[in-house]
């Protein structure tokens, strides 16, 4: 294998573990927004609802 062979190896491979991790992330934490009471999902805030700035 020459060089290239290795840099685009290594890029490749270090790319598709972070897209599979950022994936796994997204999915888990979907799956574990379902469990949180309305009243305290922080990050989202309802119609009308006026946190100041």
């Amino acid at each position: 294998m020459t060089h290239l062979g290795y840099l685009l190896a290594g890029w490749g491979i270090t790319l598709v573990v972070f897209g599979l991790y950022g994936w796994a992330v997204v999915r888990r934490g979907r799956r574990m927004a379902g469990s949180v009471p309305e009243g305290e999902r922080r990050w989202i805030t309802s119609k009308g609802e006026d946190h100041g700035g």
